[in-house]
């Protein structure tokens, strides 16, 4: 379409047949490249949306997984916090029979002096 008619088509009413016409094919050409536009748009949208529902389904995955880690590690730690209290009892045990195993040798020691 030529200048003289794309201005005359889009700024001042149509004086004639023909200009209607070209008004028309013009106005056809630019809503048919809008269409375009609009399908190109809603196909981009569509593909944004799939991906922002996968990262959101990972996202979900991921927080579980964390959360699951996290409760692990707490049951990890209260398992070891009770081994370790478990280990200090024994030791505690195991000391308080070494030092009366020590006091028995002693007496036995001065009950029964080496010859």
């Amino acid at each position: 379409m030529n200048q003289k008619l794309t201005n005359n088509a889009m700024t001042n009413t149509p004086n004639n047949l023909e200009d209607i016409k070209n008004l028309a094919i013009y106005n056809t050409q630019a809503i048919a490249a809008l269409t375009n536009k609009i399908d190109d748009l809603t196909t981009n949208v569509n593909e944004l949306t799939t991906d922002v529902n996968r990262v959101l389904a990972r996202s979900a995955v991921l927080d579980d997984v964390i959360l699951e880690l996290q409760e692990s590690q707490e049951q990890n730690q209260r398992s070891f916090e009770q081994y370790r209290q478990d280990f200090l009892e024994h030791q505690q045990t195991t000391n308080a029979a070494l030092n009366s195993l020590e006091a028995i040798l002693l007496q036995l020691i001065r009950i029964f002096p080496q010859q």
